[in-house]
């Protein structure tokens, strides 16, 4: 099998960062909260990105925020993909009544712009990291309802569901047997983008001071950290945009390539 070269850089850079995420308090050579110098103090052999607005290493805080981004991302892309797809799905295979109850009260929740729904809950509602998963992943998985409902629409007419449901199998049995299998191609190239919306929609949250709280790092609060010193020509602030732009390129490299690879092993019919 060969890989294209796109690809290659985008699993790479991809693997940087998660195996990053996974192993920070092995790799960072600091603690996460620990001051250990002056105020935006420039790179040097002892920090190797300098320190930020109170003297902590940089690249500590990078580290440690990748790894909380990343996770948060991830998770809020799960459960938005799980609760999406499957009442999506379900709502396909049912129909009537139950189709037309989910989808109007989705449509409901996407009449809301996504960002301020977040902030008027958080702004009542404890901003822990659970807290951030859960509204996130179900923010998201109207969307992603969306897409599952309207591919399983046409997969839902397909002999092989005819033949499954002659046969007397399921709602459960035709969803993940016979429909999932099949709508793979696009909910896979859709897991890549719903993973950049959620690592740009925790860092915004941070960077408006309701995502993840201090002394904790992620990318968009330190952002919010270091934003002053680019008034000064200081950029630390500009790291973490740095960080989220390659990780964001290289999920949709590998997006891309997943999705080309598994359309051709269906034969075009995803």
């Amino acid at each position: 099998m060969r890989i294209p070269l796109g690809a290659l850089i985008g699993l790479f850079f991809t693997a940087v960062f998660f195996l990053m995420a996974v192993f920070a308090p092995l790799i960072a050579p600091y603690g996460m909260a620990e001051v250990v110098g002056d105020v935006w103090e420039p790179s040097s052999p002892e920090h190797l990105i300098g320190t930020d607005s109170i003297g902590r290493d940089l690249l500590t805080r990078m580290i440690y925020g990748g790894r909380t981004t990343i996770f948060i991302a991830t998770a809020a892309t799960i459960l938005s993909f799980v609760t999406g797809s499957v009442l999506g799905f379900f709502a396909a295979v049912s129909g009537g009544w139950v189709d037309q109850a989910l989808s109007r009260f989705v449509d409901l929740v996407m009449s809301i712009p996504t960002l301020i729904f977040a902030l008027v809950v958080l702004s009542v509602m404890p901003s822990t990291i659970f807290m951030l998963i859960l509204i996130m992943g179900l923010l998201d998985s109207t969307r992603v309802y969306r897409l599952a409902r309207a591919v399983a629409v046409d997969i839902t007419v397909m002999d092989y569901v005819e033949a499954a449901r002659l046969r007397g199998e399921k709602i459960g049995w035709i969803i993940f047997r016979e429909i999932l299998p099949n709508a793979l191609s696009p909910l896979i190239a859709e897991m890549g983008l719903r993973f950049i919306f959620a690592v740009l929609f925790v860092s915004t949250l941070s960077f408006l001071g309701l995502g993840v709280q201090p002394p904790q790092a992620d990318w968009g609060g330190i952002v919010k950290e270091n934003k002053e010193g680019i008034n000064y020509g200081i950029q630390a602030a500009l790291y973490p945009a740095y960080a989220i732009a390659v990780l964001c390129i290289s999920i949709n490299l590998v997006a891309d390539w997943i999705l080309n690879r598994t359309t051709s092993l269906k034969g075009g019919r995803g």
